[in-house]
């Protein structure tokens, strides 16, 4: 009986090691996949560090070409590119797809939270709540389309936005020619503004040529290498359309079965990786672009007026009632993140002492306003 039980074990580790050696036989493997974003941006860098940690955690045996906007197709176009296979996967957001279906905005996190989340509340929904389920199901039965996503990075809280001139209250806000986008887009139209939906890349030289007025796009370091700063002075933060925002990582269906269990494990761990590394290097990157549009550029750096903000969340919870009413499917994800929300949101109101109270404590210059221009010329 033992010496059978020896066979067996060996047959076993024979097995394991003959499936690895074909493994590494087979040698690397490289998948092309493109992102929705310049390639100056942060968020390009999230999609070449989630590249990078693939390849390491997979000892060399996946390599990943993250290329940036319109290297292969427009950066709108990545989610049927992937599922049609041009692509092996790609790096946005999932709110860009709302023209397909309104339920994906939910699944980036905005507006508002939903109902107040932060990164690791939406997280805990997708992973403790059901979310991933939903996620899935949403791609592949709702869409009809061979991909599968996941987050990958936190892109938010991001600040309302830049404008041509001061707003004081919502009255200001309306009549603007703002580029927005995703749900964001439609919301901001119903409050009164003229909204544009354009890529990131298009922003700039759109407002040097006076098409548009105002522009939303995420704040800190993005919003610095775009070039924003040298085109309008007048910056508003917070927002309540992206409090929360998460970046998206999509890989098509028959590429993600192709890899073995372990290459797939790989995959996931590195995107959660890649979620908290990126994380806290931009929370810093930001610190310092703010201090750099201030004393370089000269930008005012100013309060969102609170009556924008409270319109926006009545605007968007009318809205979701509407679409709630429409699509069932929307209404289960809408529902499945409130009830979340109804446990962790007031939860962590409780457990959590509010942000500025620490920060006005020990920082209580307000640093929103422009740099004095004797302190931008020591810098």
């Amino acid at each position: 009986m033992s010496k059978l039980k020896s066979v067996l074990a060996f047959a076993i580790v024979a097995a394991f090691s003959a499936s690895a050696v074909a493994q590494q036989a087979a040698g690397p493997r490289t998948f092309k996949m493109q992102s929705t974003w310049p390639a100056s941006l942060t968020l390009q860098d999230n999609f070449k560090m989630w590249a990078e940690r693939i390849e390491k955690l997979t000892s060399g045996q996946i390599k990943v070409e993250a290329m940036a906007a319109g290297q292969i197709v427009p950066a709108f176009e990545i989610l049927d590119a992937t599922h049609k296979k041009v692509i092996d996967g790609g790096h946005g957001v999932a709110y860009y797809w709302v023209g397909k279906n309104k339920t994906a905005t939910l699944f980036s996190a905005t507006p508002a939270g939903p109902f107040g989340m932060d990164h690791f509340d939406f997280l805990g929904w997708l992973h403790e709540g059901g979310g991933n389920e939903l996620y899935a199901e949403f791609y592949t039965q709702i869409l009809k389309l061979n991909v599968l996503g996941m987050p990958v990075g936190g892109s938010s809280p991001q600040a309302l936005g830049w404008f041509k001139r001061p707003i004081k209250n919502a009255k200001d806000f309306k009549g603007m020619k703002c580029r927005q986008t995703g749900i964001v887009n439609e919301i901001y139209a119903r409050m009164g503004q003229q909204t544009v939906n354009m890529p990131g890349g298009e922003i700039v030289p759109s407002a040097q040529r006076g098409v548009i007025d105002c522009a939303e796009w995420v704040g800190g370091i993005e919003d610095l290498r775009l070039g924003l700063p040298q085109v309008w002075k007048y910056h508003y933060t917070p927002g309540m359309h992206e409090t929360n925002s998460m970046l998206e990582l999509i890989i098509n269906t028959d590429v993600y079965k192709s890899l073995s269990a372990q290459q797939q494990e790989s995959v996931r761990v590195a995107t959660f990786d890649t979620f908290v590394r990126w994380g806290i290097r931009w929370q810093k990157q930001n610190a310092d672009a703010i201090d750099e549009m201030r004393t370089k550029h000269g930008t005012q750096m100013l309060r969102t007026p609170p009556d924008i903000l409270t319109e926006f969340l009545q605007t968007w919870d009318k809205m979701a009632a509407e679409e709630a009413e429409k699509d069932p499917f929307f209404k289960k994800v809408l529902e499945s993140q409130r009830t979340y929300a109804a446990r962790v949101v007031p939860a962590k109101r409780f457990m959590f002492p509010p942000y500025s109270f620490a920060a006005n404590y020990y920082f209580p210059e307000d640093v929103r306003k422009a740099a004095p221009k004797g302190e931008a010329k020591k810098k």
